[in-house]
Parts: C-alpha cells; sequence; structure tokens
C-alpha cells in the first residue's frame, strides 16, 4: 500500500494501547474499547490502524458494540488498611506538605484536595501539571516545587517528616537528586496507575484507586481519628516555611528601560484576572515565567505540555481551548523559537474568527537552552540565538489579524488592555523583553533541592541590607 509502516510497531512504546483491525466486524467494538481505554484510569493516546481494505469496506454495526477487555481493570477504590495507615501518618505528621501532580486535575478532584488541606492545615505544593488544583491565593499554597519551583517549596519538601503524593510521578525536574530527596520523610503515594507507584521514589504508604475516592475515604478516615497533631507543632512548621517565604526568591531586578519577562507575566494578570481567562504556554523561559508569576485559582486554566516539552503546543492548544470555550478569554505565552513551529495555524484561526491573543516574549534566543549554556558551558552560546526573525506584526497582519509590538514597560499594561479589549481579534502581541534575563530558582540536573540557585539580585538585595 502507499506508504505503508508497522505504524502499529511503530506506536507500541508510545502508546496506551494500539492494534490493527483485520475485520470490519471488529471495527465497531475496537473503536468503543479504545475510547474506553483512553479516557479511564490514567488517560493515554489509542491508536488504530485500518488497513485500506478495511476502511473502504461496509458493514452494518447492528446498535452498541460490546467490548472484550477482560485483561484491563480500573482500580477505583484503595485497600482500606493503607487509607487507614495514610490517614494516622497524617493526623500524627508534624512537618507535612501535600504534594499535587496533574492526577488531581484529571480526576476532577481538586474539591476533595482542597477539603483534605484545609482540614489537616497541609501545606500545599504543585507540579508543573498540578498548578490550578490548589487556589494559589490561599497562605497554604507554596506554588511550585522542583527546577524552578519556589524556594520555600523546595525547603518544605527537603525537610518534611511526611509527603502526601496525590497524582504525581515523582518525575526529575521534582526530585532532583533521588538520593537526596526528602531524606527524613515517610512517603504516601495515591494513584490510579499502580506502575507508578514506587517507580522512582520508594514509598511507605502505596495507595492505588481514583484520586478523588480515595481522597474522599482519606477525609473520612481523618475524621475518624482523634490523634491529631499539636497545632503548636503545625504552627512551628508554618512559621519556618513563612521565614523561607521571606527572601522572595522569585524577586527581580526592575526596569525603566526593559521589559523584563517577570513583570510582563506579573501584568498580563494584572489585566485579566477578573476575566473567564484560559492560559497555555509553549516550552522554555517564558513557561516557567508564566508557571511562576501567573497564580491559578482553579483546575484546568493552565493548558501545557509539561514533561513532553513540546515546542508548537501553545497556538494549537489555545485554538483548542477557545473553540470549547467561545465567550473565554484565550491567551498563549509563546517564545520566537516555539511560535514558529506552528505558526502556518494562524490561518486556521483567520478560518475559524478564533479571537486569541498571543503573547510573544520575544528575547532573541532560545531562552532556556541559552542559560544553560551560560551556566554550565561557560557562556559558549552555539544555536541558542536567533538572527534570521520575521517581521512578526507584518506577518501577523498578513494573516488578517491585528500585531502590536511592545518595547517599553510604560507601555506595555495600556497594550495589554487594548489587545485584550478586542474581543473578536485575534491579537499577537510581540514583547520585546530582556534578552538575558534567567529563570530562579534553578536546581542543576542532578543536585539536591537545597543546592539551588538563586538570583544574583537577591544576593546583592542581602548585601545592601
Amino acid at each position: 500500500a502507499f506508504q505503508e509502516a508497522d505504524t502499529t510497531g511503530i506506536t507500541r512504546p508510545i502508546t496506551k494501547y494500539n492494534c490493527i483491525v483485520k475485520d470490519v466486524k471488529d471495527l465497531a467494538r475496537t473503536v468503543r474499547e479504545a475510547f474506553h481505554i483512553a479516557s479511564t484510569g490514567r488517560p493515554g493516546p489509542v491508536l488504530i490502524d485500518l488497513p485500506v481494505d478495511v476502511e473502504v469496506a461496509k458493514f452494518d454495526t447492528g446498535g452498541p458494540a460490546e467490548m472484550k477487555l477482560p485483561g484491563y481493570r480500573i482500580r477505583t477504590k484503595g485497600h482500606a488498611r493503607q487509607i487507614t495507615s495514610a490517614a494516622k501518618a497524617i493526623n500524627q505528621s508534624k512537618q507535612p506538605v501535600l504534594y499535587v501532580g496533574g492526577g488531581v486535575i484529571i480526576a476532577n478532584a481538586a474539591k476533595e484536595l482542597t477539603e483534605l488541606a484545609e482540614k489537616a492545615h497541609l501545606p500545599v505544593t504543585m507540579t508543573l501539571l498540578g498548578l490550578g488544583s490548589y487556589d494559589q491565593r490561599k497562605p497554604e499554597s507554596l506554588d511550585m516545587l522542583g527546577m524552578h519551583g519556589s524556594a520555600y517549596a523546595n525547603y518544605a519538601v527537603q525537610q518534611c517528616d511526611l509527603l502526601i503524593a496525590v497524582g504525581a510521578r515523582f518525575d526529575d525536574r521534582v526530585t532532583g537528586k533521588i538520593a537526596q530527596f526528602c531524606p527524613d520523610a515517610r512517603i504516601i503515594h495515591v494513584d490510579v496507575d499502580p506502575a507508578s507507584i514506587s517507580k522512582n521514589v520508594r514509598v511507605d504508604v502505596p495507595i492505588v484507586g481514583q484520586v478523588k475516592v480515595v481522597l474522599k475515604d482519606i477525609l473520612k478516615a481523618l475524621e475518624s481519628r482523634t490523634s491529631r497533631p499539636k497545632q503548636k507543632e503545625l504552627e512551628r512548621w508554618i512559621e519556618r516555611i513563612d521565614g523561607w517565604r521571606g527572601p522572595k526568591c522569585l524577586d527581580y531586578a526592575r526596569s525603566d528601560t526593559l521589559i523584563k519577562p517577570q513583570f510582563a507575566i506579573e501584568t498580563l494578570h494584572k489585566v485579566t484576572k477578573d476575566e473567564d481567562f484560559y492560559l497555555t504556554s509553549d516550552v522554555g523561559q517564558h513557561q516557567m515565567f508564566a508557571a511562576q508569576f501567573y497564580p491559578f485559582e482553579k483546575p484546568r486554566r493552565w493548558i501545557n505540555s509539561g514533561g513532553l516539552g513540546t515546542m508548537g503546543f501553545g497556538l494549537p492548544a489555545a485554538m483548542g481551548v477557545q473553540q470549547a470555550f467561545p465567550d473565554a478569554t484565550v491567551a498563549c505565552v509563546t517564545g520566537e523559537a516555539s511560535i514558529q513551529m506552528c505558526i502556518q495555524e494562524l490561518a486556521t484561526c483567520r478560518q475559524y474568527d478564533l479571537p486569541l491573543k498571543i503573547i510573544l516574549l520575544n528575547n532573541g534566543y532560545m531562552g532556556m537552552v541559552r542559560q544553560w549554556q551560560e551556566f554550565f558551558y561557560d557562556g559558549r552560546y552555539s544555536h541558542s540565538y536567533v538572527d534570521a526573525l520575521p517581521d512578526f506584526s507584518a506577518l501577523v497582519e498578513s494573516y488578517g489579524h491585528v500585531g502590536m509590538r511592545v518595547d517599553k514597560p510604560g507601555d506595555l499594561e495600556a497594550a495589554y488592555r487594548e489587545a485584550f479589549g478586542m474581543k473578536d481579534k485575534l491579537v499577537f502581541m510581540n514583547v520585546i523583553i530582556d534578552p538575558e534575563e534567567n529563570v530562579y530558582p534553578m536546581i542543576e540536573a542532578g543536585k539536591g533541592h537545597h543546592e539551588m540557585y538563586m538570583s544574583p539580585h537577591l544576593q546583592a538585595a542581602r548585601e545592601l541590607a
């Protein structure tokens, strides 16, 4: 067949399930099974390979097809003994931290998670994909942890006596050096996927089950327990965390002449915080600045590719969000390298009248690559700078959209308000930012949470003090 390849063989390592349909009579059942597998348990992609003869064949489905999945079972409830052990550990802990991943958002369990945090007085830190599962405005929020997480979240995780991991996978961007991760803590891990339990970090209380159901059961067990930690011990723990907040690890040097990327995101939040707002991103420094400086109050408001690190993801994702929520305000934060991966989709945006707002944080570099080359390769910048950028405003306008260029901090807020005021137009904002600004804090690959690179600005501020 024309362009034939072993599609099932090629995709087996990156799909949750795949198959080839050889008889058209199996097609209806296979499709139904595929949707069931893709959307249950830990969600994942499923591929069905249709040979040409099956594609052109005719067949009467004869009503809903039965499924034949004898080996596919999703465990809903967690083991009762493990639920009890988890509740007991939470009740007795003196320095607990709740570590939340994207599994909470997938399971629609943000409400139960919030109830657990409030009932047990737990500080909450989130992964990149977990942002929004807990309201970041609340005082218990430690924001994001890990390689570019907040210092106070990383210190809290490093020194906690109990880590409650919910819907998270302990990826290397979170753990850093495994041998130094949570050295003195017991670890509870709740996940629907048994393969994720103790995969990267050995845990003490494994609970396999649907996150929403397990959290409800833990809440019930907590209600029946009387061995609550002494309030003063928890208060001292919170005071320690507040002490780590004090130095303001995300502070940066302001400028009257250069737009700092942090300022660009802070101003974006100022302008959009009262709107029905969704934010997507591509990959790189702009992604981290958005995660650090745009506080999310609800789940499913922050859409990005997470650990896949997919440049070009932001614009198509924003298009999907805008189609799903036509009356919402949808923005994509991107970089000049990422946006050019799928910039042709501006034609699709025009065809479907999608009034997106695209915010290009333009520093003339592939910023995260440049940052690593500065830190670890003595500033030998290779293939991380871009000398041949298009005139983005002219390019965008050629597609029939609105292009804007902003290069002064004092003009940024007004430009945002003008752009977001155009409710029926796609506006592309080319925001020229400081080309050498770095993302801080940063944990070097293979280092522990206590070995963070902090902003030179903070060090200078301490010296002046």
